[in-house]
C-alpha cells in the first residue's frame, strides 16, 4: 500500500512539472523563438507572403501546444485575408511645363497619374503649405514624413521634396521600395497624396516654375495575395466576465530589392515571442475567470491589414472584449525609461495603464508623445472601434527599425525575458479581476490616422 502511494504521489508530481516549467519564461525559450523567427530561412516574413504564413503556422502551432484551442467559430488557428497589391509596371515619369524632370524617387503612391498646377512652398512649415494639387517644398530641411501627414485634409494630390537624409532614411523604413496602393480585398483604400523626391539641382529649376502644369505618370498592375493571422484561445471560467486580446504582428518588410533580409527581429519578432511566452505561461494552472485570446496579426507593415480584418471578423464579438495589449519592439531597453520598464501608448487615454502598474507591471507613459505611436500600431484599428486598446514597447525609436541590423544578434534577450517575466502576474491579475478597463474623458480615439 505504501509502495502504491508513494507512486501515486511521485505521478502526481511529475504531472504538475509540465504546469510548472510552462509557467517559467526563460532566456532560453525567448532566444529560441527568435531564432526561428529573425532567421533568414523566414526572410523576413514579408506581409502577406509565404514567409508570413509559416511564421503563422509556427505561432499557431506552439498555441496548440500550450493547450489553447480555435477561437469561437474557427476550425483551426489561422485566421485568412486576401489582399490586393498593386505593383509599378513601368517606369514613373515626371513632366513639368511640358519638359521630362530626371531622376524622381518615388516613396508613396497612390497608384494614380497625377497631373495639376505646380505651387511652392518655400519654408517647410506644414501649416503654410498652400491648397493646390501638386506642391513643391523646396527648403533643404524638409522631413518628408512631416509634410506627408500634415496634407491629410488638403487637397493635394502630389508632395515634392528635396532628397535629404530624411528621404534616403524613409526609403530605407520602406525597404527600398515605393510604397503603393495595397488593401483587403473587402475594403478598398481611401485616397492618400503621393510623395516623390528629387535631387537638388532639379528642386532649385522648379522652384522657379510655379503655376507650370505638371503630370506623373505611374502604371500600375494589381496582385492577389493572402495575409494570415495566428489565433489561439484560452476558455474562461465566467462566460459573462468578457475577454482579453493579447496580440502582436508577426511579419516585417521581407526582402529588399537588391536581396537584403530585412529580419525584423525587433519588430515584431520581439513582440510575437511575447505573446508566445504569455499563452504558454497563462494557459499554466487553473483556468482564468475572463477568457483570454491570443492573436499574431499578419500585414501589419503594410497597413495593419491582419488586426483591420481581426476587427471586421472577430470570433468574439468586439464588445465583449475588455482590453486589448499590443506588444511591439520589446526587445531593447529604452535609455529614457526605467531599467526594465516598456512604455504604453496612449497611457493616459484610460484606466488601464495605471491599473496594470499598481498591479506590479513594470510600465509606464509614452516619452515619445511628438510620434503618435499609439496611431501607430495595431491597437489602433480595435481602439477605433471602441475596444480599450494599447501598445507596450521597449525602445521605440531603437536604432535598428527598419534595418537589416535588426537580427537576434542585437537583440537585449535579458531585457525582453524579464519584460515580459513582469507582465504575467499582473495580466493575471486583470483575467481573473471584476475590473473594468474604460477610456478616459475624450481618451478614445475618433480618426483614422
Amino acid at each position: 500500500m505504501k509502495a502504491y502511494l508513494a507512486a501515486l504521489c511521485a505521478g502526481a508530481a511529475l504531472a504538475a512539472m509540465p504546469a510548472a516549467a510552462q509557467s517559467i519564461v526563460t532566456e532560453r525559450s525567448v532566444a529560441a523563438h527568435e531564432a526561428f523567427l529573425a532567421s533568414d530561412a523566414l526572410q523576413g516574413r514579408g506581409s502577406a507572403t509565404r514567409d508570413e504564413a509559416i511564421a503563422a503556422a509556427y505561432v499557431a502551432s506552439q498555441f496548440q501546444s500550450f493547450g489553447l484551442v480555435p477561437a469561437p467559430g474557427m476550425d483551426g488557428y489561422l485566421q485568412k485575408a486576401t489582399v490586393i497589391r498593386e505593383t509599378l509596371s513601368a517606369p514613373v515619369t515626371l513632366t513639368v511645363g511640358g519638359m521630362a524632370v530626371g531622376a524622381p524617387t518615388l516613396l508613396l503612391s497612390s497608384g494614380k497619374p497625377i497631373s495639376g498646377a505646380l505651387a511652392v512652398a518655400i519654408e517647410a512649415d506644414p501649416a503654410k503649405l498652400p491648397n493646390a494639387d501638386v506642391v513643391l517644398v523646396s527648403a533643404r530641411n524638409a522631413d518628408p514624413m512631416t509634410i506627408y501627414r500634415a496634407v491629410a485634409g488638403k487637397p493635394i494630390k502630389l508632395i515634392i521634396v528635396r532628397e535629404n537624409e530624411g528621404s534616403r532614411k524613409l526609403l530605407g523604413m520602406l525597404g527600398g521600395k515605393p510604397r503603393l496602393p495595397t488593401y483587403l480585398e473587402e475594403k478598398p483604400p481611401r485616397e492618400r497624396p503621393s510623395l516623390i523626391t528629387l535631387p537638388d539641382a532639379a528642386v532649385d529649376a522648379l522652384a522657379a516654375k510655379a503655376g507650370a502644369p505638371v503630370i506623373l505618370n505611374v502604371t500600375t498592375s494589381k496582385e492577389r495575395a493572402v495575409t494570415t493571422n495566428a489565433i489561439g484561445f484560452l476558455k474562461g471560467r465566467d462566460a459573462k466576465a468578457g475577454t482579453l486580446l493579447l496580440t502582436a504582428h508577426l511579419d516585417h518588410l521581407g526582402l529588399r530589392p537588391d536581396g537584403t533580409i530585412m529580419p525584423g527581429a525587433n519588430d515584431d519578432a520581439s513582440g510575437t515571442t511575447a505573446v508566445l511566452e504569455l499563452a504558454r505561461a497563462l494557459a499554466s494552472g487553473k483556468a482564468p475567470r475572463r477568457s483570454i485570446l491570443f492573436v499574431c496579426y499578419g500585414s501589419e507593415e503594410i497597413g495593419g491589414f491582419g488586426s483591420t480584418y481581426f476587427g471586421e471578423h472577430p470570433p468574439v464579438p468586439l464588445d465583449r472584449i475588455a482590453a486589448n495589449i499590443e506588444f511591439e519592439m520589446i526587445g531593447s531597453q529604452d535609455p529614457k525609461l526605467p531599467r526594465n520598464t516598456l512604455m504604453m501608448t496612449g497611457f493616459e487615454r484610460s484606466n488601464l495603464g495605471p491599473a496594470l502598474k499598481a498591479h506590479g507591471a513594470l510600465v509606464t507613459s509614452d516619452p515619445y508623445p511628438e510620434q503618435n505611436f499609439f496611431q501607430r500600431s495595431d491597437n489602433y484599428s480595435l481602439a477605433l472601434k471602441g475596444v480599450v486598446a494599447h501598445t507596450v514597447s521597449g525602445w521605440a525609436v531603437v536604432p535598428t527599425y527598419h534595418r537589416p541590423t535588426d537580427t537576434a544578434a542585437n537583440l537585449n534577450i535579458p531585457f525582453m525575458t524579464s519584460a515580459i517575466r513582469s507582465l504575467v502576474a499582473p495580466i493575471r491579475w486583470l483575467a481573473n479581476s471584476d475590473f473594468v478597463p474604460a477610456w478616459t474623458a475624450n481618451g478614445r480615439p475618433t480618426q483614422e490616422r
